[in-house]
């Protein structure tokens, strides 16, 4: 038996048919790699073999009404990879486009509980003799840390399949009593809990003065609730859309060495421009700097003993896009001033801070208020917490293949959350940087123009990299944002 933390378990408590908590991998293929040939069947009976030495992916949920707590994983007895691989046709002509739209209709669907949280879809039928396999996980047992360990567990560097860890085949998260459970849950609820309390507010009392010294001054991250309202702010319906780039990593790293700053940075400039660029050709830019959240991974900060370990090991950074400047070029150097005045506040925050607090989620409680929350709208009603969620994930920079199959690109994507409904992903794999973007239709239903700035963008700095390569602009020399390393 292994107990959720409170962050994990608020995924779950957050969970509305119009709010899923799912996180989803996209990855394109070519199936002709795979060693004998790709049919659905053998690709089904390879995962179930990889499943054996993925313990994560054996464990289901465990409750009852005597656990005051936060739920418990088990070892699921009766797994059956049938219940978990599945396959659909793209509908033709199989592009990009009803990829993204089939992979929308996936993604938007509330996972059943009575199972390990994730399931894989084998899409068939695109353009070319691709396939795309969709690896859908709960927020629940995942990050996007853990998402990408997981692809790198089942990805390989050659076709050929590899043998399992001993060990990790049997390795188990065990089975759970209900008075175990129960009793388990009344220790943690009525002793650690307020031993938990009593240490949080020391730590929590200096915060929000620091916070509001450092937006007086204009040196910090922003403060919630004070971003701009957008089209992206707004209540959310049960539908979800997608779109996808694919864009040269090795432009985004000349781009990145030449104005002195970092891909992370390269990324918010690319963000903010093509932000920029929709809302403004909509009549819908406003005048301050959106505000974007950045997902910082906590791994490797030392725990704190009241804390349940987890899954998700993750904070957030408030962090200003460069949306109100017309200039590409400033708009970057204005991303790197942005993002080191947020690192520069996040990191004088305990980054175990908002986990810990986590810890004290009350589950029927905040299911009940989230509820609430989404059938009254009320994310209308108040100003939006940030505009956006933004993720820079590092994978490798060299071929993979998935299953057999030679990948051909890898679209991450995160839940998005009422009154913040847009999360713009990107992954680097392999010389390529993806871009995948989940927004609500009814939202935003031309979400393939705001991706496409992307590319945009992108030229339009590696454009400027070259005029000042030839000698025609005034700027000799690296900005003065200074050099960093990627």
């Amino acid at each position: 038996m292994q107990r959720l933390s409170g962050l994990d378990a608020s995924f779950l408590y957050l969970e509305t048919p119009s709010q899923v908590m799912n996180v989803a991998a996209i990855v394109e293929v070519d199936p002709s790699t795979i060693p004998g040939g790709y049919t659905f069947n053998s690709l089904r009976l390879e995962m179930e073999r990889r499943v054996r030495g993925l313990p994560m992916l054996r464990r289901r949920l465990a409750d009852s009404l005597t656990n005051v707590d936060h739920p418990v994983w088990v070892e699921d007895e009766d797994f059956d990879i049938e219940r978990h691989v599945h396959r659909i046709a793209v509908p033709a002509p199989g592009g990009i486009e009803e990829m993204a739209a089939l992979c929308g209709h996936l993604v938007a669907q509330v996972m059943d509980r009575k199972k390990p949280l994730w399931d894989l879809w084998v899409l068939e039928g695109l353009s070319e003799g691709a396939i795309a396999l969709v690896l859908r996980m709960h927020h629940a047992c995942v990050d996007g840390a853990t998402v990408a360990e997981i692809l790198g567990e089942l990805a390989t560097s050659t076709p050929e399949p590899p043998a399992l860890d001993a060990a990790r085949v049997k390795e188990s998260a065990g089975g759970a009593s209900r008075p175990g459970m129960a009793f388990g849950g009344a220790v943690n609820f009525f002793v650690q809990r307020p031993i938990a309390a009593m240490k949080l507010i020391p730590k929590t009392l200096p915060v929000p003065f620091e916070w509001f010294k450092r937006v007086r001054s204009g040196d910090g991250m922003p403060a919630p609730f004070l971003a701009p309202r957008t089209r992206f702010n707004g209540p959310l319906t049960p539908r979800r859309n997608l779109a996808f780039a694919q864009l040269p990593l090795g432009d985004v790293k000349r781009v990145k060495d030449h104005f002195g700053v970092k891909v992370n940075d390269v990324v918010l400039a690319m963000a903010g421009g093509a932000l920029r660029e929709y809302l403004q050709a909509r009549g819908e830019l406003p005048e301050e700097p959106l505000v974007g959240l950045v997902p910082v991974s906590v791994r490797g900060v030392t725990e704190d003993d009241l804390i349940e370990t987890g899954t998700n090991k993750v904070t957030g950074m408030f962090t200003r896009l460069p949306t109100s400047v017309a200039d590409p070029v400033e708009r970057i150097r204005l991303a790197g001033k942005y993002a080191r005045q947020a690192k520069g506040h996040h990191q004088g925050i305990d980054a175990n801070l908002l986990r810990a607090y986590a810890e004290f989620a009350p589950g029927n409680t905040l299911g009940a208020l989230m509820r609430l929350y989404s059938d009254r709208r009320l994310s209308g009603l108040h100003p939006p917490i940030f505009n956006a969620v933004i993720s820079n994930v590092a994978g490798p920079d060299y071929p993979m293949y998935l299953l057999g199959a030679r990948v051909k690109a890898v679209y991450p994507m995160g839940p998005i959350f009422h009154g913040l409904g847009l999360n713009i992903t990107v992954m680097s794999v392999d010389g390529e940087l993806n871009v995948g973007l989940l927004s609500c239709p009814d939202l935003s239903p031309d979400l393939w123009d705001l991706v496409r700035g992307f590319g945009t963008q992108l030229e339009e700095l590696v454009a400027a990299v070259e005029a000042d390569a030839n000698g025609d602009s005034s700027d000799d020399g690296p900005s003065d944002t200074g050099r960093q390393s990627e």
